[in-house]
């Protein structure tokens, strides 16, 4: 693969074991979306609501009324249930590396793990992965855990337009991606115990690559897809009420999140264009104060106003970029994440609709289906309260995520219109003294 990893006790290398808005109507906080209200829009405006008519923060589907009214403190303060106390899992991507081979070019990027935890090796394991790497971790996360949300990978496809591939700022993008990714499966309850995740973090490159070999092979993996397609379009005749519910949220959450990333996207477009017009005053001003002999002083002020106004914006598109465009782009991904989870639960449950109605038919196979029946009756049973818990998990993490971003752009914006009001009174104040010190020197 190009690629190179490194292990502590089991023939590898170790390391100590140190643990490390600017247009409220357009973008606001999202709170906890139902059905129903999930962040309303107005269909004939291009505006956003976050919340209905008939809903409020102290909604059993919103956000818990206990939680702190600052947006500091909520952001820094607010724990879940089942959140541990005490991490046990470090996570690091990081230093992306371009290989050139005869036959392609790809990236890998090194991920860094220290843990406590007692079935590892070591306590800290350094490897290299490349983006395939991810792609047969998540596939085998889902084959394992069906029915959990797994959290959505980086799009593969590149952007249309980009000029080059791996130029530094799709590498970064995707690096954070990729942290954010490893993460969230480190933080969860099941996934970070998963057998295939604990070997991606620390197997070298060519234990990674016989790993990978093991399992079923091709023709029975197209056996259980084959199979897979016929439940699906069976279809389910009995799907659970909740089941209906979480699939009609899914539905309008994906139609909201896609806007408000759109119009996130459309904030930073304008923004940008606005900073590269703003860069431009500054210098003009200093050209126009050499040819103004009498106004020399105050154009210079003035260029200096907006350059310190140009910083002050600087700062706030990078605070958008940084807090918010990657929270809404990754929830629109969850939505495709959220929906396949769907299909596999019902997938499920077709199978075994499929052998209740073949018990009809096929008495003389009665003995066979009835345990096929209460194998399937349980897996059902399983997958299903699988998917109520990490839901409800899923959700309450949103909510968080969401609000918190909204929460660092508004602070952010209040912190930039604060700057470049001081600094613009600053500059007023010290050219109404001038102008008071010059009439009453012409008075004497």
């Amino acid at each position: 693969m190009g690629a190179r990893g490194s292990r502590a006790g089991g023939g590898g290398r170790a390391r100590s074991a140190g643990m490390e808005a600017e247009r409220p109507s357009e973008l606001a906080a999202a709170g906890s979306p139902g059905p129903g209200a999930a962040l309303e829009l107005d269909a004939d405006e291009d505006d956003l609501e976050v919340f209905s008519k008939d809903a409020s923060l102290t909604d059993i589907n919103s956000f818990s009324p206990m939680m702190p009214t600052s947006p500091l403190s909520m952001i820094n303060q607010i724990k879940f249930e089942d959140e541990s106390d005490l991490k046990d899992l470090f996570i690091t991507v990081d230093e992306p590396e371009s290989h050139v081979t005869t036959i392609e070019t790809f990236i890998t990027y090194r991920i860094i793990t220290k843990t406590s935890r007692g079935e590892f090796d070591s306590s800290e394991f350094e490897v290299r992965r490349r983006y395939q790497d991810f792609l047969w971790l998540k596939g085998k996360l889902e084959e394992a855990h069906p029915t959990l949300i797994i959290p959505p990978l980086p799009e593969k496809f590149i952007v249309k337009g980009m000029v080059e591939r791996f130029n530094d700022d799709f590498i970064e993008t995707r690096r954070k991606a990729l942290h954010k990714f490893l993460n969230r499966i480190a933080d969860h309850p099941t996934l970070t115990f998963n057998e295939d995740f604990k070997v991606f973090l620390t197997a070298q490159a060519w234990e990674l690559s016989s790993h990978k070999k093991q399992g079923p092979g091709l023709l029975s993996r197209m056996g259980q897809t084959v199979r897979a397609v016929a439940s699906s379009l069976r279809g389910v005749k009995n799907r659970p009420e909740d089941f209906m519910e979480m699939n009609h949220f899914i539905e309008i959450f994906s139609q909201k999140i896609n806007l408000i990333d759109k119009i996130s996207q459309r904030i930073y477009k304008e923004e940008r264009e606005y900073f590269d017009e703003m860069k431009e005053y500054g210098p003009i001003h200093v050209l126009w104060s050499a040819s103004e002999e009498d106004l020399a002083d105050p154009l210079k002020g003035i260029a200096s106003c907006i350059e310190e106004c140009c910083t002050a914006i600087e700062k706030r598109m990078s605070g958008l970029s940084e807090a918010v465009l990657p929270v809404m782009h990754e929830y629109v991904l969850y939505g495709d994440v959220l929906m396949g989870v769907m299909k596999r639960r019902d997938q499920i449950q077709a199978e075994l609709d499929s052998r209740v109605e073949a018990l009809t038919y096929r008495k003389a196979d009665a003995d066979l289906l009835t345990e096929e029946i209460g194998k399937l009756e349980d897996k059902v049973e399983c997958a299903n309260n699988a998917l109520r818990a990490d839901w409800e998990r899923w959700k309450q993490n949103m909510q968080s995520d969401i609000k918190s971003a909204f929460a660092d752009m508004a602070e952010e914006n209040v912190h930039y219109y604060e700057q470049c009001l001081a600094t613009w009174e600053s500059f007023l104040t010290s050219q109404t003294d001038l102008h008071l010190e010059e009439d009453s020197e012409d008075r004497l």
